[in-house]
């Protein structure tokens, strides 16, 4: 699997928030992220696109028939 790994801001900018913002999703586990060294965190895009899935309104839970 190749999957992209972003940093806070490459994540804030993706998502267009501000870096404290990417920093409270981590901080209330509700955005996966890995820790690298002391300061550091990494974000793949594929758990940003699933946090984006989980937190979209309208369509939660909602069977859609075509």
């Amino acid at each position: 699997m190749n999957d992209e790994i972003y940093t806070i801001t490459q994540a804030a900018q993706y998502l267009k928030v501000c870096d404290k913002t990417v920093r409270r999703l981590i901080k209330a586990n509700k955005l996966t992220a890995s820790k690298v060294g002391d300061r550091s965190w990494r974000i793949r895009k594929t758990d940003i696109d699933m946090y984006l899935r989980d937190n979209t309104n309208g369509t939660k839970g909602v069977a859609i028939n075509e």
